[in-house]
């Protein structure tokens, strides 16, 4: 990973001091205004530090349901940028903020989850210090407004799975000057796959006419003027164009000068040449087929709640979760920073972006949610990593009732049309999980403890036998969700995505589900992908693969990137229970195999195994086998037939190895089966696979 550029020296460094914006550099003349700020709230006076949420522990502050609450202290623009235009940029503020300078409003916005700036040129002269007050109100009574997994009082109805609030500014403030006439908004489009669209907005004091110059790292330009609303079009054509992917994250950086001279108005934006479609129940790539292999992600922390604690850390949660075997996050409710969103494009992973929720349903709120959308598409559109977005999650601000209501169906169909209004170049969910009425991925969500019941009512729904299951939507209320939220919405034809599952109470169940449930999605070729939930630990959360802190928990020697590989073995068994999978063989013991293999070209070889001690994990040493298969040939995204294998008899407990390996000794796949005894019928007569009184990790 790679921190932004002008990055100052670290025993100069405030909180968070990296340039907030390398998809859209201006770091040459900025100044960045995280640090201690005055503060004063409801029975709190003192110091604060910004970009922390008053709620956290880093903030200094570390108070829940303060409503109100002012920050202030002074700033002073370098006198190097006299002539220039001063620009005042906020990441965030949850929810209201009004802001003034030297006791003059200049200006004020509403959205928790947004990036706004306001031209402070009359307010703030350069080489003049003023006094500078940010006015947050932030409802304890969230219902009606976007905060995803905020917890509200009056409570959510998802209460159970909400967190601390995050209120009041939680993401780096900063100025920068600019040219008296510039670009405020840079939009860059790759779908052609040929060259870079390119849509600059003007502001400042002569929008209209002015020319604006865009030009590639490659040294392809194009000039174009504004027309009367200041906004400059035009493409570049790329004469060897170069395709960003996850395997090759190319990215082109575009520099946008607007106006001529010494005063002109310089910015570098960032994307990369991309497609990403549906073709029919297919997902691909610049053509090419893919498949998601996802984890949800919800971005928080334990002492600094949704900010990270320092760039390092919110970059290297993408190294992490690679690591883990993923090629997409889904980065859940909430709109991440742009730094992390870079490192996403750099690194080339997939990304599903989605802006917050309310949590009950209104005009008012609806109309709430969707004035995210603008603010959402003009920050993060031009990332190529984001490859889908979403909208509504599982019908909350819906009141969970999108096929009871034609007022709540049609704010989630509102809220797609708008969506693809402003950007029509992705995939868009309307509502992440169930009662789908108008979108383009049919995604579904899905907790259920016994594998048994998970194996079949996947196979179920992978053939369109079945259309509904049951969701636990409170302690004592559980109902059956229908995929589908219109009758006519076409039960063929659209990719189907499994955005959320897992199940388990420990680590090790957790673990032991991640491999049985995924294979069990392998095995079904109709289905394009699937997101695991979840990616770490928030709060009394524990459905994470690595703790709050980003530690691996004890996985019991599963391994997180072989079940999410490229190519995996499918096992044709219902198992037992997490650590006893078979019990002991006392003769020889078949298992048929399958392998799912999704990448570009066929994968073949033979199945092996061995057995070793309980416990042993796959190793670099591949241990002799001792059974082999007949030869096995899987072709891209489909699932190979059945090579049924033979393995000898243990006594007592152990682990049996197994492995794909190709004619060159090279290992393409691992898996293996814990052989244990098991004390039928488990504790207070819980089925195998499922455990009595375990609670379950809720809604996500």
């Amino acid at each position: 990973m790679t921190l932004p550029p002008e990055t100052p020296r670290p025993e100069a460094l405030p909180p968070r001091a990296e340039y907030p914006r390398p998809d859209r550099d201006r770091s040459a003349r900025w100044l960045n205004l995280n640090g201690a700020w005055d503060f004063a709230a409801d029975g709190y006076e003192g110091p604060i530090t910004v970009p922390f949420a008053w709620e956290s522990r880093a903030s200094g502050v570390h108070r829940t349901w303060l409503e109100h609450g002012t920050y202030r202290r002074t700033v002073t623009a370098p006198a190097a940028w006299a002539g220039s235009r001063v620009v005042l940029s906020f990441g965030a503020v949850h929810h209201h903020a009004v802001v003034r300078i030297d006791g003059a409003v200049v200006g004020e916005h509403t959205g928790g989850y947004e990036s706004f700036e306001f031209d402070v040129t009359g307010a703030l002269a350069p080489g003049v210090p003023a006094a500078l007050e940010v006015e947050v109100r932030a409802p304890a009574d969230k219902r009606a407004i976007a905060h995803g997994k905020q917890r509200s009082l009056p409570r959510d109805d998802y209460d159970g799975v909400s967190f601390t609030p995050t209120s009041g500014i939680w993401q780096t403030v900063w100025i920068e000057a600019r040219g008296r006439t510039h670009a405020a908004s840079v939009a860059l489009r790759g779908d052609s796959l040929t060259g870079i669209d390119v849509t600059a907005v003007l502001a400042g004091d002569a929008p209209a006419g002015t020319r604006v110059t865009a030009t590639a790292d490659t040294g392809e330009t194009v000039t174009v003027t504004a027309d009367a609303d200041g906004v400059a079009k035009g493409r570049i054509d790329i004469a060897d164009p170069v395709l960003w992917s996850p395997e090759r994250p190319h990215l082109y950086r575009v520099e946008v000068r607007t106006g001529d001279g010494d005063g002109a108005d310089l910015v570098t934006a960032t994307t990369g040449l991309r497609r990403f479609e549906a073709r029919g129940e297919e997902l691909y790539l610049n053509g090419e087929r893919i498949y998601l292999r996802g984890v949800l992600d919800q971005g928080y922390w334990p002492d600094t709640g949704l900010t990270a604690p320092d760039a390092a850390a919110l970059l290297r949660d993408l190294d992490l979760a690679r690591g883990l075997g993923y090629n997409l996050v889904r980065k859940h409710l909430k709109f991440e920073e742009p730094l992390w969103l870079h490192e996403a494009d750099r690194t080339g992973m997939l990304v599903w972006a989605e802006p917050a929720c309310p949590s009950r349903f209104s005009p008012e709120a609806a109309a709430a949610f969707e004035a995210q959308l603008p603010a959402m598409v003009e920050r993060d559109g031009n990332h190529p990593g984001i490859v889908i977005w979403g909208l509504y999650n599982e019908e909350w601000g819906l009141d969970w009732d999108i096929p009871g209501s034609a007022a709540r169906a049609e704010a989630a169909v509102h809220a797609y049309e708008r969506l693809r209004e402003l950007d029509a170049t992705r995939p868009i969910v309307e509502n992440s999980g169930w009662s789908h009425v108008r979108t383009d991925l049919l995604d579904w969500h899905y907790y259920e403890p016994h594998l048994g019941e998970w194996k079949d009512a996947v196979a179920r729904l992978a053939s369109g036998e079945q259309e509904a299951f049951p969701v636990r939507l409170g302690p004592d209320f559980t109902v059956d969700k229908s995929l589908y939220g219109d009758p006519a919405f076409p039960r063929f034809g659209v990719p189907i995505v499994n955005s959320e599952y897992g199940e388990g109470f420990t680590s090790l169940e957790r673990a032991w589900h991640l491999r049985w449930e995924t294979q069990e999605l392998r095995r079904h070729d109709r289905f394009a992908g699937y997101v695991y939930t979840e990616f770490a630990d928030v709060e009394h959360e524990a459905a994470g693969l690595l703790d709050a802190d980003r530690r691996p928990k004890d996985w019991g020697g599963a391994v997180p990137a072989d079940v999410n590989a490229d190519t995996v073995l499918v096992l044709d068994l219902v198992p037992l229970a997490a650590g006893a999978d078979i019990e002991p063989p006392a003769a020889p013991f078949t298992v048929d195999v399958h392998v799912s293999h999704h990448g570009p070209t066929a994968a073949s070889g033979t199945v092996q195994a061995a057995w070793v001690p309980a416990g042993t994990p796959h190793g670099t040493a591949v241990p002799a086998p001792a059974a082999t298969t007949d030869p096995v040939k899987a072709e891209p995204f489909r699932l190979s037939p059945a090579v049924p294998l033979t393995v000898p008899a243990v006594d007592g407990p152990a682990r049996l190895l197994v492995w794909l390996a190709d004619d060159e000794g090279r290992v393409l796949a691992r898996a293996f089966l814990d052989a244990a005894e098991v004390e039928p019928p488990n504790r207070r007569g819980a089925r195998p696979g499922e455990f009595a009184d375990a609670p379950r990790p809720g809604l996500d």
